[in-house]
């Protein structure tokens, strides 16, 4: 992960308080939980099968922080600063946008359906 992809996304982190007493293990940094959860997803392995020679926390812990992450509205606030960046530096290509029904909800229906067309030029005979 880029230095300025952290930069934008450590902010909007939930920062989490160690206990006094009884502290238990030092937590893994945010940055190499992100890497373990970025490479579970690029992948496509399981969160158990997280290989533990990259350093990256094990993959329930992975697992846990994203959970975490998600219920705290991280992905949804950097969805929404970062675009907003890129826009105000003219570096989005709104022809290329693309709307998602999970994301945008159609109320009501939407507009009234078009008539189906034949894909020919002429509509085929019955043959039954």
């Amino acid at each position: 992960m880029s230095d300025e992809l952290w930069d934008h996304l450590e902010p909007l982190l939930p920062q989490r308080e160690r206990r006094f007493r009884y502290p238990g293990r030092k937590p893994l940094p945010d940055r190499d939980v992100l890497c373990g959860i970025l490479y579970v997803l690029h992948t496509g392995i399981q969160w158990e099968y997280l290989p533990q020679d990259l350093g990256l926390g094990s993959g329930m812990t992975c697992r846990r922080r994203l959970r975490d992450w998600n219920e705290a509205g991280v992905w949804q606030r950097l969805h929404e600063v970062l675009p907003a960046e890129l826009n105000a530096a003219s570096r989005l290509d709104w022809s290329r946008c693309v709307v998602d029904s999970s994301h945008v909800r159609a109320l009501k229906g939407g507009w009234t359906r078009a008539p189906r067309r034949s894909a020919e030029a002429w509509p085929a005979r019955n043959t039954t």
